[in-house]
């Protein structure tokens, strides 16, 4: 059994950074959208806990890699472009949740919204909290109300937005090149808040395909 052991990618924010899925390409695999109904029709219709609960951890024993072949190159404003997004956004969580808890407790101090109380965050937001945020918003998206979960990701992006453009602020001096790192990582969260706010309206107006 040993050799058939598949160790899951490890998918960090440097890689988050740069990503360049999802740019709608003329050509979306029909595949891509077939897996993600299927996914979210299995969740929703399966009365087996254990069932929703391998679907969350996917990607902690497959890796964010084998969700990229199918996900990545679907539109922002598609169902498994948001699905897509959401998995990466708990993907980079998982794997730096001491610095992106420190993004997200920033973005709730300097971000003066209601996003907070829309994403349901606890304050102080720590690692354990913002991990066991990350799959409260995913599960939503299989057993709760699939637009509550987009307007909670699109908030939790936001969040995160603010949070590394103050860090960004505050390191533009002392450390350019990080600075600049996470003024592009902020600019990819606060894209992804658009795009999941999208996606939360067209779910709303019935054209989430």
């Amino acid at each position: 059994m040993a050799e058939n052991f598949h160790k899951p990618t490890q998918y960090s924010t440097d890689k988050f950074d740069t990503y360049e899925g999802g740019q709608d390409p003329a050509q979306i695999m029909r595949a891509a959208h077939d897996t993600a109904h299927a996914l979210l029709e299995g969740a929703r219709n399966s009365d087996d806990p254990a069932v929703l609960e391998r679907i969350i951890a996917y990607t902690d024993q497959n890796g964010i890699d084998a969700l990229a072949e199918l996900w990545s190159r679907s539109s922002a404003g598609s169902l498994p472009g948001a699905l897509w997004r959401i998995y990466l956004l708990r993907a980079v969580i998982q794997q730096d949740a001491v610095g992106t808890s420190l993004l997200f407790q920033r973005g709730i101090d300097t971000l003066a919204t209601i996003d907070a109380a829309v994403t349901g965050a606890v304050n102080p937001t720590g690692p354990n909290e913002i991990k066991d945020l990350a799959d409260q918003i995913l599960r939503g998206l299989f057993d709760g109300d699939f637009g509550v979960a987009l307007d909670r990701a699109a908030s939790f992006s936001r969040i995160l937005a603010s949070g590394a453009g103050s860090v960004a602020d505050d390191q533009e001096l002392l450390n350019p090149e990080r600075a600049s790192e996470l003024t592009t990582r902020a600019d990819r969260y606060a894209r992804m808040a658009t795009e999941f706010t999208a996606c939360a309206k067209l779910f709303r107006a019935g054209s989430l395909d």
